[in-house]
């Protein structure tokens, strides 16, 4: 079976969307048949991604490798049975045809609570949550005493996770392996930025996730959009030399990828 990798959470402007394309398009050029589905059915920025990398990949000419994207198939409400969801039946249908054909299946879900959503974090082997450095992005996942940090509980998006994971134990499926990936983390060793760290640490023992160094906040990641392409095709756009600020990129996408720990891959780019 596919193995299918969920990013989510319940918060933009998080680079959610980014790390996706970033993951899957490294697959891809690890030799990895990699199939995407994006959820947030009305900004769709991960399936725009894929179509501007296979709309540049035609027009220039490239060989390049690629996740090929397919949208929610439509379901006629009438073949529905009795208190069926028509977006559960949609998700179904699009994982059934994406599973035979595909190593990895990469869901990119919205920046919001949805019925997708929630559907698609049970369906996860490795759900990846990338959040923000800092406090504002921290919350979604628990409440903290604003005095002493302390974890005074779960929040809304952790609560959606230990439900996803009761209805994958009932149904007899392995445990989600659940990753935080910290997102545009400041060069300098901040107070904001260890007592946020202290803080992952803490609540990752207490609620089963573990914590990933993400993206570094780059000019590059906004420039390569448009051309559907990544760190890794850089070289396909022309550019002989890396910058200091490209390599240092790729080392964070390798060492994201590393962590991952994903099913037959050895990352080696």
């Amino acid at each position: 079976m596919a193995h299918i990798i969920v990013f989510g959470n319940e918060k933009g402007g998080s680079g959610k969307s980014t790390t996706a394309m970033h993951v899957a398009t490294a697959l891809a050029n690890l030799g990895h048949r990699v199939g995407g589905l994006d959820l947030d059915l009305r900004q769709r920025t991960f399936g725009r991604y894929l179509e501007n990398r296979q709309n540049t990949i035609t027009a220039r000419e490239l060989d390049l490798p690629a996740p090929f994207l397919i949208e929610l198939p439509d379901v006629d409400p009438a073949t529905l049975g009795p208190d069926e969801n028509i977006y559960d039946r949609r998700l179904s249908m699009a994982v059934a045809d994406l599973d035979p054909r595909c190593d990895f299946i990469v869901i990119d879900c919205p920046g919001s609570h949805t019925r997708l959503s929630q559907v698609a974090h049970s369906l996860a082997d490795t759900l990846v949550t990338p959040m923000n450095d800092s406090f504002v992005d921290f919350d979604l996942l628990a409440r903290i005493d604003p005095e002493t940090y302390e974890i005074k509980g779960p929040s809304v998006y952790s609560e959606m996770v230990w439900h996803s994971r009761q209805l994958r134990a009932k149904a007899g499926l392995k445990p989600i392996d659940w990753i935080v990936v910290r997102n545009r983390l400041g060069a300098q060793m901040m107070h904001n930025k260890r007592k946020v760290g202290e803080a992952l640490t803490n609540l990752s023992r207490r609620i089963g996730f573990r914590v990933a160094p993400g993206m570094s906040e780059r000019v590059i990641f906004r420039e390569l959009f448009p051309t559907g392409m990544t760190l890794l095709d850089l070289r396909a756009l022309g550019v002989d030399r890396l910058n200091i600020s490209n390599l240092a990129a790729r080392q964070e996408l390798r060492d994201l990828m590393k962590t991952l720990n994903l099913p037959g891959v050895s990352v080696d780019f």
